[in-house]
């Protein structure tokens, strides 16, 4: 399945594993990478000298590359790049901040830069800045989200149509009939994220991980978009927000409600009343927990399937 990706990354598949909060640790990024597609550790719940920790116990675990994600809204940011360029990361995906902060001093080190975007005009910026690809992820994705509420069967032909460079697609993608899609519209791979979320490899708490493959259609929304849109599953921390925004709170109320390592309490811990328990509204079909390579396989079959159906006109 040779395109772009797999030659920018030297993977089998066109496909990256997101790089998740509480939920990407070495077990699942090294799992990824063994399993042909593109392992990600996620740098944005982890202080730095447990990043490197993490990048460490990856490199043992599989001999295939992986990258680590950086959202740039977090803390000790020059101390973490400082760490992925001293263990000898080769792949860097960027989010949440400005592209033109770390891109050309990655890339003078060697490093393979992408950028996660929810727009075209971030989009052309991250091309500006000389990123390697770009993620155009969609409001149907988990955690921070775009601002613009632009889904993805609208942004990826609308981004494919302004860059040049590789575009993945992100947001509401778990299996391989969403991923042909994606391709249809001009995406040249995927960004998964939820479905690894229900892996037996992910970092994230058991009861989260169940949470999750019970949920229905309309078991996520897309609030705090006063501080940073987040897509979470509904509970009693969301309907406790929900009751203050009746009130006409100020940001520093919000704020207070909010409080510190909610995501940490509700995904890594599994208080599934008061964390914060984001994920994607693909949640909603993602039914069981898999090991890694079993979701591979069944998304490359899926993805097959799809491909053979379009080709011999079963569809249309």
């Amino acid at each position: 399945m040779a395109n772009k990706i797999t030659e920018l990354f030297n993977i089998k598949y066109p496909i990256v594993q997101a790089g998740m909060v509480w939920n990407s640790g070495w077990r699942l990024a090294s799992a990824a990478s063994n399993a042909g597609v593109l392992g990600i550790l996620g740098a944005g719940s982890m202080y730095p000298e447990v990043l490197r920790e993490h990048i460490q116990k990856c490199q043992k675990a599989t001999n295939k590359p992986f990258g680590v994600n950086v959202p740039m809204i977090y803390p000790n940011l020059e101390e973490i790049m400082d760490i992925i360029v001293e263990e000898g990361v080769k792949i860097v995906i960027t989010s949440a901040g400005n592209p033109h902060t770390f891109t050309s001093w990655l890339k003078e080190k060697g490093i393979t830069v992408v950028h996660v975007v929810s727009s075209v005009k971030f989009a052309l910026k991250a091309q500006e800045a000389g990123v390697d690809a770009i993620v155009a992820e969609g409001f149907e994705a988990g955690g921070h989200n775009g601002r613009e509420e632009t889904t993805t069967l609208t942004l990826i032909p609308a981004v494919k149509e302004q860059i040049k460079i590789p575009l993945i697609a992100a947001g509401g993608i778990a299996t391989g009939q969403a991923m042909m899609a994606a391709m249809v519209l001009g995406a040249d791979g995927v960004q998964i994220g939820s479905r690894f979320v229900a892996s037996e490899e992910s970092s994230a708490h058991m009861d989260f991980k169940k949470y999750v493959v019970n949920s229905k259609e309309g078991d996520t929304h897309l609030t705090l978009k006063e501080l940073a849109p987040v897509r979470m599953m509904k509970n009693k921390f969301y309907n406790d927000l929900q009751e203050l925004y009746k009130t006409s709170p100020t940001k520093e109320q919000i704020k207070e409600l909010l409080g510190r390592a909610r995501t940490k309490l509700g995904m890594f811990e599994g208080d599934l009343d008061e964390g914060e328990l984001e994920i994607g509204q693909v949640s909603a079909i993602i039914h069981d927990i898999k090991s890694v390579s079993e979701i591979v396989e069944n998304l490359i079959k899926e993805f097959e399937e799809a491909k053979l159906k379009i080709c011999s006109g079963q569809i249309f």
